[in-house]
């Protein structure tokens, strides 16, 4: 089953014009996808996501009470409270009341709102919908009532409305890459000084297709917990004979090989994982620049390889995906992406050979796993925007 019929923007403006009888404020928050750099944000090393053209749209006006007043076409759901009443609740809203909570929190003056969102980031696919919801409300809510938050502090709106009302602990780099999206360009982002430059991603003939397994194995949290003390203990053992070393940013594999593999295999493997990546990541990114989009295909195949034997946060779905596409001329490159036990990968396909691809790739899934196989094609886009206003 393929996803790509375009998202009705219309209706959610139009959805609001009915229930309120005003024109609202539009924005648009894309959801995004990460070209190459896994597991290595808290790390304190690099990442490549980029924005896509699955996004949240949120419309949005203002009330003549303190009253919020939010509503969900995806789920038909409404939720209704005041501005000071708000608090977590079950489900979608929190996203929304997070960031409410931060605004008013960090001082910013809001009076009370109505809100209808809507948007094709799926849920659960790995695309960050909880960021775009996040980011799209942030900026709406700055637009609506005159805030001027900067693009910087939005991110970290998002982030922390996600940690406290949400209650999963995310990195930066999704709410950064809705936000700070760039058409035609993947974010080099340094997870350590949170600088970033824009690398230019030609994909002419080239589209992205996202193959999601729809499985999500409960290992994910306990498993990333561990492997995040993994590489804090190989960090800790090259400390003692290294202290200028922080983090396996700072880590070479020679130390690995002195300080951690005659200690602990496994702590070896995952950190010798991470020091990989952060060199491809770095090596992927001159790439892009001279147009070898073929070459950072070849070192994402690696990257999969890398999580799923050495950092192993794979799963069988996964590796019969990327499996599946390996010896395909049509495929320049593919891996898992986000935390692993599920979600999504990422393809780079020729374009004319994206329905065929997508057509053998569900049969097989089909086939090999008994499951049925969801697709999406997308394209690099700009990040967090008014799209409308009254």
């Amino acid at each position: 089953m393929v996803q790509s019929n375009p998202f009705n923007v219309a209706a959610v403006a139009a959805t609001f014009r009915e229930a309120y009888g005003t024109e609202p404020l539009v924005v648009r928050s894309p959801g995004r996808v990460n070209i190459i750099g896994e597991h290595t944000d808290y790390n304190e090393g690099f990442v490549l996501p980029a924005a896509i053209d699955k996004a949240i749209y949120v419309a949005i006006g203002k009330r003549d009470d303190d009253t919020i007043k939010l509503f969900s076409r995806e789920f038909g759901q409404s939720h209704t409270t005041t501005l000071s009443d708000v608090h977590p609740t079950r489900g979608w809203a929190n996203y929304i009341l997070g960031v409410v909570d931060q605004l008013q929190k960090r001082g910013y003056k809001l009076g009370g709102f109505n809100l209808v969102f809507d948007g094709d980031v799926p849920i659960g696919a790995g695309l960050s919908s909880s960021a775009a919801v996040e980011c799209a409300a942030t900026m709406a809510l700055s637009e609506l009532f005159g805030l001027g938050v900067a693009r910087r502090e939005i991110t970290d709106i998002a982030q922390k409305a996600e940690h406290t009302y949400a209650g999963v602990r995310v990195g930066i780099m999704d709410m950064f890459a809705s936000v700070f999206g760039k058409k035609n360009h993947v974010i080099k982002l340094d997870c350590r000084s949170m600088e970033y430059e824009y690398v230019p991603l030609n994909m002419e003939g080239v589209r992205i297709v996202l193959l999601n397994t729809n499985v999500n194995h409960s290992l994910a949290s306990s498993e990333y917990n561990t492997r995040r003390q993994e590489c804090e203990q190989g960090v800790a053992w090259i400390k003692e004979q290294h202290p200028e070393v922080h983090s396996l940013r700072d880590a070479t594999l020679e130390m690995l090989d002195q300080h951690v593999a005659p200690r602990s295999k496994v702590v070896d493997k995952r950190c010798r994982y991470v020091i990989e990546e952060i060199q491809r990541l770095q090596a992927g990114c001159e790439d892009l620049r001279n147009g070898h989009l073929e070459d950072l295909g070849q070192k994402m195949f690696a990257t999969h390889d890398g999580l799923s034997k050495q950092y192993e946060v794979s799963c069988k779905e996964l590796d019969f995906l990327v499996d599946h596409v390996r010896n395909n001329p049509a495929v320049l490159g593919a891996r898992m992406m986000g935390g692993g036990f599920g979600g999504c990968t990422i393809n780079l396909v020729k374009e004319e050979a994206i329905e065929d691809l997508i057509a053998s790739a569900t049969k097989a899934y089909k086939d090999g796993m008994g499951m049925d196989l969801t697709a999406y094609v997308a394209q690099v886009e700009d990040g967090t925007s008014v799209i409308s206003r009254p």
